[in-house]
């Protein structure tokens, strides 16, 4: 497979599943003055998931989730198509998510699908059937859009010291790499660069600006490297050669100095799987946002963890609370995919993001309209 990349550096146009053990979703407060409200969906290779949003101050209020595993890109490796049972699956979680826009009255929104729909030779028909069958208008949305709904959900992680920033995005298809120089941007304003991305990654030419040096998508994702890797048995081998194939798919992904200093450089990664992961180093055996999204994880701690995966095999794998039945069998194609980024890039901590597609969806939404206020990102 041959990762998309852009024609240049700056060429770039306007996760799976995030559950252990329980659904990872934000809390869910009423609102005090029901608004305009949003809604974000994002329609994966492995999970269908939707948030229903208010805007308040430079923020959003969670009004409404969902998530749901559909399993949408099984059996896609080999058929290049959807099958009936995974469109089914899909078709139903989509229902429950058309009664909630409905029952909230939601007239802002935007219900994207990414990998398994830009792959499959049927996605088009399905996509119609969506329409026809629940009335959701769903668009497949290219690797770029992915990669820079990623970034901007995770700008309120920003730090202020920050120069270069990597925002890496594990999907369930795909995995998206954005790297970002900050240098130019005073400190107070960098995460605020980072949200003004949300018309696009090419500079606006309004004060100091936010680079993309550059960014790949890498069609390989936690289903997909798995999926890849199917017929080896030794759990520790498969492990390995899903690290190194995925490493080799980086190759042409080199927009820094090897010999640059680690100071000021800063990689977040938003996914199911570095939330478990981190999760799992805390030793949650039920599943806190709050004491994971914004968690620094050293790369020693991070081995520690995939090495306790490792000793606990496939069968202690299924059964550990912290990983969850939903996420054991795809926990290690996704640390594949972790490990292989913590050894090749220059820095020993990784920030932790509980945040993904949806909520850049929803930032995006409410940046085009306005309706955020001027202030600190949290």
């Amino acid at each position: 497979m041959t990762p998309e990349r852009p024609r240049g550096a700056d060429a770039i146009p306007a996760r799976d599943e995030l559950i252990v053990g329980a659904a990872v979703e934000p809390s869910v407060t009423p609102p005090s003055d029901r608004g305009q409200l949003y809604a974000a969906l994002d329609l994966g290779t492995n999970s269908c998931r939707m948030l229903i949003a208010q805007p308040k101050g430079s923020q959003f209020q969670v009004v409404d989730s969902f998530s749901k595993t559909v399993q949408l890109g099984v059996g896609l490796e080999a058929s290049g198509r959807l099958s009936r049972a995974s469109m089914g699956r899909t078709i139903q979680a989509l229902r429950i998510c058309q009664k909630k826009i409905e029952k909230h009255q939601v007239r802002r929104m935007r219900l994207v699908a990414t990998e398994a729909c830009r792959r499959a030779r049927n996605a088009r028909d399905f996509i119609r059937q969506i329409r026809r069958e629940t009335g959701l208008a769903l668009e497949i949305i290219a690797p770029e859009e992915e990669a820079r709904l990623a970034v901007i959900s995770c700008a309120p992680l920003v730090s202020r010291r920050t120069e270069q920033l990597l925002v890496v995005d594990i999907g369930g298809g795909s995995t998206e790499l954005v790297w970002i120089d900050l240098s130019a941007v005073p400190r107070d304003d960098r995460p605020k660069a980072i949200m003004r991305l949300h018309s696009g990654f090419t500079p606006q030419g309004i004060g100091p600006e936010a680079r993309v040096v550059d960014w790949i998508s890498v069609p390989l994702g936690v289903a997909t490297l798995k999926d890849q890797f199917g017929d080896v048995d030794d759990d520790a081998a498969r492990f390995a050669l899903m690290s190194w194939y995925f490493e080799e798919n980086l190759a042409s992904f080199s927009p820094y100095n090897a010999e640059n200093p680690r100071e000021g450089f800063q990689i977040i990664g938003t996914s199911g799987t570095i939330t478990t992961v981190a999760a799992s180093f805390l030793g949650l055996r039920r599943y806190d946002r709050t004491k994971v999204d914004g968690l620094h994880m050293t790369s020693d701690q991070i081995d520690t963890v995939i090495r306790d995966y490792l000793t606990l095999g496939p069968e202690g794998r299924r059964t550990d609370p912290r990983i969850g039945r939903e996420r054991h069998s795809l926990i290690m194609s996704g640390a594949a995919i972790l490990q292989a980024l913590m050894r090749i890039w220059p820095t020993d901590r990784l920030s932790v993001a509980d945040r993904g597609l949806r909520e850049g969806l929803l930032y995006a939404q409410m940046s085009a309209d306005g309706v955020l206020e001027d202030g600190p990102y949290k």
